[in-house]
């Protein structure tokens, strides 16, 4: 079989492999308060990504929760979260960034399939199909934690005014 077309099936068998992976991981497992996934100091608090123009181009990108709705939670964000929609959805840019990272480095695997200079080909094809998906993961997550805090805030507030309530014989 010719090297290239191993190439592909290679790629294509990572990428199916890393989208069930990504599917089947624990979610509990991914705190974005953590390495990895915690903001770096160089990102400087999201100006690294605004100066990419990640917001101009983010949407422009194939996405697998439009492609496999029943299979994949959607990346849009109802105005009624709660904090554990928005927890679910924080953790899964985690599991994106971490499926994409390896199928980044699982990419290099081409080098042993074709041999020459084919295997930069598909390098390059690994890189540029991940890395826009790692660093819109980095660009939403910060704006997503943000958010959580506020709607945490406002789920204690609503809490205590329930408690209040019923300790005072005034709710339902």
């Amino acid at each position: 079989m010719m090297p290239f077309i191993k190439c592909v099936l290679y790629l294509a068998a990572i990428g199916v492999g890393g989208f069930l992976l990504g599917r089947v991981l624990p979610k509990g497992m991914f705190n974005a308060e953590r390495f990895p996934y915690r903001p770096f100091g160089w990102e400087r608090q999201g100006a690294v990504y605004d100066a990419l123009g990640v917001r101009r181009w983010k949407e422009r990108v194939p996405d697998m929760s439009a492609i496999l709705p029943k299979l994949m939670p959607s990346k849009h964000m109802p105005a009624n979260a709660s904090s554990g929609d928005l927890l679910l959805m924080i953790r899964e840019t985690c599991v994106a960034e971490f499926i994409h990272g390896l199928l980044c480095a699982a990419g290099f695997g081409c080098a042993a399939i074709w041999r020459g200079w084919g295997w930069a080909l598909s390098v390059l094809y690994a890189l540029v199909g991940n890395v826009p998906y790692i660093v819109i993961q980095r660009y939403n997550r910060p704006k997503l934690t943000r958010i959580l805090r506020r709607v945490q805030a406002r789920e204690n507030v609503h809490e205590k005014c329930d408690d209040t309530e019923l300790r005072h014989g005034t709710g339902a």
